[in-house]
Formats: structure tokens, C-alpha cells, sequence
């Protein structure tokens, strides 16, 4: 798939070292990796603002949007705009889930599942590792 913002590995390590992302900021949003659950920064996050992407930027989530699902992870009921965030069918660790990505950059962001509350049904499960945040 082709992103309007690409870049190499390296300079996507290069780019989240000096930003002082977080250290498994480039295994999450490059290689699909996955935080563990309880442990990312924004998982008891509860601020006015809006969550973007780490690596190039864009806005993903609005914090209104945002609920506690109990899961261990960020979690939102609806993306900031649409088409923000790719889904893609992610078939890997002997499971069918909907991986869900940064339009902008192909960042992996975690996945969504139709558990959510109303009004979308759905639930964002995002890695704190793939999201900056900017407060209102």
C-alpha cells in the first residue's frame, strides 16, 4: 500500500528517536508490534484534546470520543475524521481482527472491534505508543 507519507525504516527510527517517542514506538507503528495492556501513557489519559499520529502527525481521536473499555489500551468509539484510520484484515496470532492504520503514513495503531458503545458499536483499541497528544 502506498501512503502520502512514507519514509525508510530509518529514517522512521531517526524521526521517533528525535522526538523522544517511546522506546517501543517504532516496533508498534513499523513492525505491528502491540504494548502491553496497562502500560501505555494514554490509557488512563483523560485531557481535552486530540490524539494524533506519532509518526507523521495526523489527527486520529478527539478525546470526546475516547471510554474506559477495561482493556488495557486507549480506547475510542470513532476515528476524528473520516478516513483517518485504514482497516485492513489482520489474520495473524491464529485470530481474524481488523488491524486499523494511519491513512497518512501506514502506521499499525492497534485494531478496532464491534464491542463499543453506542453510537458507533465500535471500539479503537490503540496502542499509547502509536499516539501523541495535543490538549485543547
Amino acid at each position: 500500500m502506498s501512503y502520502p507519507v512514507q519514509k525508510t525504516d530509518a529514517e522512521w527510527r531517526a524521526l521517533l528517536a528525535d522526538k523522544g517517542a517511546e522506546p517501543g514506538a517504532f516496533q508498534v507503528t513499523r513492525q505491528a508490534a502491540t504494548e502491553r495492556p496497562f502500560t501505555g501513557k494514554y490509557e488512563q489519559h483523560w485531557q481535552d484534546g486530540s490524539y494524533r499520529c506519532t509518526c507523521c502527525g495526523a489527527r486520529l481521536f478527539e478525546s470526546g470520543t475516547k471510554f474506559d473499555a477495561g482493556c488495557g489500551w486507549p480506547s475510542f468509539w470513532q476515528a476524528a475524521v473520516p478516513g483517518a484510520i485504514e482497516e485492513r484484515r489482520d489474520t495473524s496470532h491464529g485470530m481474524v481482527r481488523v488491524e486499523t492504520l494511519c491513512a497518512q503514513c501506514g502506521a499499525h495503531l492497534g485494531h478496532v472491534f464491534p464491542d463499543g458503545p453506542a453510537p458507533t458499536g465500535l471500539r479503537y483499541c490503540m496502542n499509547s505508543a502509536a499516539l501523541d497528544f495535543e490538549p485543547r
